[in-house]
């Protein structure tokens, strides 16, 4: 199964100056079109809806960013697990404000 990553906007993809859209955050972008090339999948996983949610879409599609699903899981994951869960199902999760707990890291 190919890895997935569900992938924030504001913060993550791009400074965060919601509701505007901040300058982009090249180190995310560049780490995006590599694991594309490897073959992952992403799901746009934000908070943004109508119309910021639309502008975000086209904000990523002039840099070549396209996404898999947005804010949902991908159909492959739920047939495979038989379910379509309100917690989007990923491989990894590319947010600025994550913490990582347990196993002492």
């Amino acid at each position: 199964m190919q890895k997935i990553i569900a992938i924030d906007f504001d913060g993550c993809l791009c400074e965060d100056v919601f509701p505007e859209i901040g300058k982009p955050i090249q180190s995310t972008i560049d780490r995006y079109f590599a694991e594309r090339k490897k073959g992952s999948r992403f799901i746009l996983w934000t908070c943004r809806e109508g119309k910021s949610l639309y502008e975000a879409l086209a904000w990523c599609a002039e840099l070549g960013i396209v996404f898999d699903a947005i804010n949902g899981n991908l159909l492959e994951r739920m047939k495979v697990y038989g379910t379509n869960p309100r917690k989007v199902g990923a491989d990894e999760y590319w947010d600025d404000k994550a913490v990582r707990v347990g196993d002492g890291a």
